[in-house]
């Protein structure tokens, strides 16, 4: 399904406004630019002061279960790289490092392998590991195996998006500071442009709905309602140490856990090195709406779990811990695509922890959407699992 705005009407060049500045809409604002599209990003904050500020910029494809969510994260991991070719490598800290998922006892093991299985048939890298601490000495002794991840990777979030945005604004885009409270719509109900807080009128001819957890309320505001949750997480982060960790090292459950749909507070054991020196340490989810509590039950849980997979963490310093909300929908894949209900509007939100990985995909597939064409590797045909139509009734009311 395309966006039947877009040249096949005959216009040149579209004024499109995407609402976010985090990672998710600043690919879709640099894929949109690099298209020829004239391109407006508004945010109420900073540049990456939402979700993304509070991520690990984790580049996965080791959690992802065959399927819609995996066909996308594979297209973005070709197009980080080509974003690090474009903008260099440093802008954003863009580290292949590779992942390894480890498992606790055989029959985890076991399943571990025959899920990897599933991946490599979907086009995953995936090398077994029967001894796990040759990859990773300072792993706790006795773990049966795991499975490793050459293609995993890692960016610094924030130097990313706003290493995205610079590159669009050379492209001709612009940045505008506001809130979207509304949008301008003709009397058949098209978008014509979106309203501010300060009373502004942002003419445009699409919007894209790239507010991450604050994205089914934006959706809302443009008469397009989609169901987008905050899901709370908190990471640990170590004093500076050593190099002591040289890839993202999971334990197995946490696949589970991310396709969990429980309310309830879960935890699984991630751990990863940074350029800086400090070790990051995740990952809970929890739906407690926007409560920002800081809960040390749960920080002390992530760390007793941190310490059994990496014993040697016991004798290190915590210096700070951060929490944020992934933006969450019930079937776990992302919102990407047009609005069957308000004819402009564009969804790419609804990443949950994903969103950093996804971007530049969901930045492609948003702008394929808006050419009615393929863009970069991104297909809409091919990506329908992801319309917001799945949402919907025959009402055109959220299911």
């Amino acid at each position: 399904m395309a966006c039947d705005i877009a040249q096949g009407e005959g216009r040149v060049s579209l004024k499109v406004v995407v609402v976010g500045a985090g990672v998710v809409g600043a690919a879709s604002a640099f894929h949109a630019a690099s298209a020829g599209l004239d391109v407006t990003v508004i945010d109420r904050g900073p540049v990456g002061a939402g979700t993304t500020s509070r991520g690990e910029g984790n580049v996965l494809l080791s959690d992802k279960e065959p399927g819609p969510e995996l066909d996308l994260a594979r297209l973005s991991r070709t197009l980080w790289d080509e974003a690090g070719e474009e903008l260099g490598l440093e802008s954003f800290e863009l580290e292949a490092k590779g992942g390894l998922v480890v498992a606790s006892t055989e029959e985890g093991l076991a399943a571990l392998r025959e899920f990897a299985a599933r991946q490599e048939a979907a086009g995953v890298r995936i090398e077994p590991v029967d001894h796990v601490q040759d990859v990773e000495p300072h792993l706790a002794p006795g773990l049966p195996g795991g499975v490793h991840y050459p293609q995993d990777a890692q960016v610094q979030p924030v130097l990313a998006a706003a290493a995205l945005l610079r590159a669009a604004v050379r492209r001709g885009g612009r940045l505008h500071s506001g809130e979207v409270v509304g949008a301008e719509t003709t009397g058949d109900g098209r978008v014509t442009g979106v309203r501010t807080a300060a009373g502004e009128v942002l003419p445009c001819d699409a919007v894209v709905n790239a507010a991450g957890t604050w994205g089914g309320e934006v959706g809302r505001r443009l008469g397009a309602p989609i169901e987008v949750l905050p899901r709370r997480g908190f990471v640990l982060v170590t004093e500076p140490l050593p190099p002591m960790v040289r890839h993202k090292v999971y334990s197995a459950d946490y696949v589970a856990n991310v396709a969990s749909s429980d309310a309830g507070l879960e935890t699984s054991c991630v751990v990863e090195g940074t350029r800086g020196g400090t070790i990051l340490i995740g990952a809970s989810r929890e739906r407690v709406g926007f409560d920002r509590t800081l809960n040390t039950a749960v920080l002390a849980r992530l760390a007793a779990q941190a310490c059994r997979l990496f014993p040697f963490l016991r004798g290190v310093h915590l210096i700070r811990a951060y929490r944020g909300f992934r933006p969450y929908c019930p079937d776990h894949l992302p919102v990407i695509g047009p609005d069957p209900r308000v004819p402009g509007v564009v969804h790419a939100c609804g990443h949950e922890g994903a969103g950093i990985g996804l971007a530049p995909a969901t930045g492609a597939l948003v702008t394929a959407h808006l050419l009615g064409r393929p863009w970069r590797g991104a297909d809409p045909a091919a990506h329908t699992g992801l319309l917001p139509d799945r949402f919907l009734t025959f009402g055109g009311a959220p299911k």
